[in-house]
Formats: structure tokens, C-alpha cells, sequence
């Protein structure tokens, strides 16, 4: 089964690269990549100046954010779902919007129409109400908005702890069949 994963221009550009990871570690995944210029830049900053080379790496395709022809770019290119993370507030008010200028926000919009599970990791902090409109109006089309904000009752002890369990539960939430890789919550307090 194929997934969409893309990245923007928002800081959290690990959990983009460690959702890619653990889709490669999956054989029955084909991971459909496009990455923004700004998630790119991004990449580099974060993670360092290898990082784009790495993620490309890791997935079956690499879609260019300006072909806007590309197959992720049709309802007939079926997937299993999409997942931008991170998910800049750009790329949110754009598909609030309908505004489908570049891949991102295409695949995004095909997603929507097709009623596919459409995952975005929205990153940025504090929101003002222009940014939660977004996110309602999103949500009403029918997408999942994930801020990446850390579960805590797992205790983990390092930040790549909360990254991979942030990609764990972003995986999970596409419902893939054999998911539930992210830390359950046991009950016990």
C-alpha cells in the first residue's frame, strides 16, 4: 500500500524523518515523498546538511513539490492515507483554503475529495484564532489535525523518545493494518 508523507516549512523536521523510517521499516509500505523548498531548508538546519539526501533514501518515490502532475496528484493514484509533518501554518490556511498552488497542498486536496485519511501535524505555538479557524475548517473536510505535542506517561527520557513516539502515533493513526507501534497507555497511575 502506498502513503503520502510531506514534509514543510515548520520546525520538527525529525518527525517527518523518523515517520519515513519506520514506513521503509515496513515492507508492505511504499512511502510517496514530497518535500517542500522550505522543509528542505529546514532538514538541513535541524537535522544537518545530509538530511534530505538521507530521507530520500528511505522512500520508494520522490515526487518534485512543483509537479503539480505528479501521480499523488490524482484521486486515481490510490494510497492508504497522508501524513504532513511537520505542517507549517502555510500549508495549513492553504488547504483550509482550497488553494491547491503546489504538490503538498494538491495531494493534500485529493486526500480530502477522495476521503482518504489526511494527517497533518500542525507545528507552531502559541496559535492565534486565524490559525485554530484553519484547523476547524480542516478538520470539517474531513482531516486529522496532530499537533506534536509529547505524551508524557511514557517517561521518555531523551528528545529522540518523544520524536519516535510522535511518528508512531502519527503511523497509527492512518490505520494501517499491524500499527500500534506507539507506547500504549497501561492504565496504571
Amino acid at each position: 500500500m502506498r502513503v503520502v508523507l510531506a514534509l514543510t516549512g515548520a520546525s520538527g523536521a525529525a518527525i517527518g524523518m523518523r515517520i519515513a523510517e519506520r514506513l521503509a521499516a515496513r515492507e508492505d509500505v511504499a512511502t510517496q515523498l514530497v518535500v517542500s523548498d522550505a522543509a528542505k531548508r529546514t532538514l538541513a538546519h535541524e537535522i544537518g546538511p545530509n538530511a534530505w539526501d538521507e530521507l530520500a533514501d528511505r522512500v520508494e518515490t520522490v515526487h518534485l513539490n512543483d509537479d503539480i502532475g505528479s501521480t499523488i496528484a490524482s484521486g486515481s493514484f490510490p494510497t492508504a492515507g497522508m501524513i504532513i509533518a511537520p505542517c507549517s501554518m502555510r500549508t495549513l490556511a492553504a488547504i483550509a483554503s482550497g488553494l491547491s498552488d503546489n504538490l503538498v497542498t494538491r495531494a493534500a486536496d485529493v486526500h480530502l475529495k477522495e476521503r482518504r485519511r489526511l494527517l497533518l501535524l500542525a507545528r507552531e505555538t502559541p496559535l492565534h484564532l486565524g490559525h485554530l479557524r484553519n484547523m476547524v475548517a480542516v478538520t470539517e473536510m474531513g482531516a486529522i489535525v496532530m499537533p506534536p505535542v509529547p505524551a508524557f506517561y511514557q517517561k521518555p527520557q531523551s528528545v529522540a523518545d518523544v520524536v519516535d513516539h510522535l511518528a508512531a502515533r502519527a503511523i497509527d493513526m492512518l490505520g494501517l493494518p499491524g500499527t500500534g507501534a506507539a507506547v500504549e497507555w497501561d492504565g496504571k497511575a
